[in-house]
C-alpha cells in the first residue's frame, strides 16, 4: 500500500468513526465491496466518480481545484426529468430524477423528486405520495448518471 495515499486513510478513518464495515458503506455509497476494499488498501488506479461517490456520504469530494455547487439554473438546464444523483448536505446521495422546482422571487426554493424505485409507478399512476420535496437549501449538488 502506498503511505502517501490519504484518500485511504480518511476512508478507513471516517469509516470507523461511524462505525461501519466495508459491506455497510459500500451498500450505501452503492459501489461494491471490491471497490472499498480496493481504495482502502490504496490501490493507484480507482474511478473517480466512484472515490467521489463513497466521499458523498461523508459530505466530501476530489475535484481539480474549487469545489462549486451547481447553479440552480445550470441543474434546471441540464439536470431535470434525467437520471441523476442529489448528494445533500446530510450526507445522503439520492438517485432518482428532478421531476419540478417550485421558485420564490426567481429563485428556485425546492425541487421535486422521485426515486429510481419509484419511477416507473409514478411514470404510470402520477401517485404524489412517491415524490419527495427537497429544500434546495440541502442540496450540495447535482449530477447526471
Amino acid at each position: 500500500m502506498d503511505q502517501s495515499n490519504h484518500i485511504s486513510h480518511f476512508v478507513k478513518f471516517i469509516r470507523s468513526k461511524y462505525r461501519m464495515t466495508q459491506k455497510q458503506l459500500a451498500e450505501k455509497a452503492g459501489v461494491g465491496l471490491r471497490f472499498i476494499r480496493d481504495l482502502e488498501q490504496g490501490k493507484e488506479t480507482l474511478r473517480m466518480d466512484k472515490v467521489n461517490q463513497v466521499l458523498a456520504l461523508f459530505g466530501y469530494r476530489v475535484t481539480p481545484g474549487t469545489s462549486k455547487r451547481k447553479d440552480q439554473w445550470e441543474i434546471i438546464m441540464n439536470h431535470m426529468n434525467r437520471n441523476v444523483q442529489v448528494y445533500l448536505r446530510d450526507k445522503t446521495v439520492l438517485v432518482g430524477f428532478l421531476l419540478d422546482y417550485k421558485m420564490e422571487e426567481e429563485v428556485v426554493k425546492s425541487w421535486r423528486f422521485v426515486s429510481s424505485n419509484n419511477a416507473l409507478r409514478y411514470r404510470d399512476t402520477k401517485d404524489e405520495s412517491l415524490v419527495q420535496e427537497i429544500s434546495d437549501a440541502d442540496v450540495i449538488d447535482v449530477e447526471n448518471i
